[in-house]
């Protein structure tokens, strides 16, 4: 049921990086760079209406759907080499 409100996540699959004039991309990852957020709870997106139809027939079916997701806030990026403190 996702990640509980308030605990720490730490994601390691950086795809790119970039600080001012800084670019870095990684094939296909970055080693070494990491993530660090915290999870904000649970919520749910737009709702989506699924209708399907079919003319003179008398058929049509109508289904919603709210896609759930974890909200994070980005807390630090620790870029590749950095001194873990």
């Amino acid at each position: 049921m996702g990640i509980a409100e308030g605990d720490t996540v730490e994601l390691d699959n950086v795809l790119l990086i970039a600080d001012d004039n800084n670019i870095t991309v990684g094939t296909p990852t970055i080693e070494g760079a990491k993530v660090l957020a915290t999870s904000k709870g649970l919520a749910k997106g737009d709702k989506i209406v699924v209708l399907r139809f079919k003319s003179k027939s008398r058929y049509s079916k109508k289904a919603g759907h709210r896609q759930k997701y974890t909200r994070l806030t980005i807390d630090d990026i620790v870029f590749p080499g950095a001194n873990k403190n």
